[in-house]
């Protein structure tokens, strides 16, 4: 397995479990972390569905910050999302990151994919929001402009961020490929991740 551990805290934590998982915007992020807390039986906590009120309004950073306070007040979650206005939080209450450090190319073609989806199927995402097909291609709120504008600024900022002193319980786990990660999935239990 290609995994790549970053750094790994003096043991492999046990149940119960505080996982963030990290990456790119489109890398897959919402659908591991999903797919993590049904296998684990843990509660997915998916930051974007507190960022984004109704209409698509940004929900303020302090109210922002105690929706995720609240959710990681507990023994086991999954939390996903790159949200850097609440990764001390996060963090610091977590034992566990998985990083989806994928090729530029992967990440945009999952990105176009994903986009186009939710746009033809109409797709309700939080809060009753919808994505428009058009925003994507033709203004300046497109996931496109905004992966080009944090792919590479993210890949130097997760480690700078795993390296911090109070970072230094996380079990980091970095994968490299889709494929890497859904093996390691595949053979996750409470007792080894």
């Amino acid at each position: 397995m290609a995994t790549e551990s970053f750094q790994r805290s003096q043991g492999s934590p046990t149940v119960p479990m505080r996982v963030a998982v990290v990456g790119a915007t489109g890398s897959g992020k919402t659908t591991l972390a999903n797919a993590l807390a049904l296998r684990l039986g843990l509660t997915h906590v998916e930051l974007d569905a507190f960022h984004h009120g109704p209409n698509w309004v940004e929900t303020p950073d302090d109210i922002f910050r105690g929706l995720v306070e609240r959710a990681t007040d507990s023994e086991a979650w999954v939390v996903d999302g790159n949200y850097s206005k609440a990764r001390d939080i996060i963090w610091a209450r977590g034992n566990t990151v998985v990083w989806l450090d994928y090729s530029f190319p992967l990440v945009f073609w999952r990105l176009f994919r994903r986009t186009i989806r939710r746009g033809v199927l109409r797709q309700e995402l939080w809060n009753g929001n919808r994505e428009k097909l058009w925003w994507h291609f033709f203004t300046k709120k497109s996931l496109f402009l905004w992966l080009l504008k944090t792919y590479w600024r993210r890949r130097k900022e997760i480690p700078a961020m795993l390296a911090r002193p109070e970072y230094g319980h996380l079990n980091v786990l970095r994968f490299k490929s889709p494929a890497d990660a859904d093996r390691w999935l595949r053979d996750v239990t409470g007792n080894t991740l």
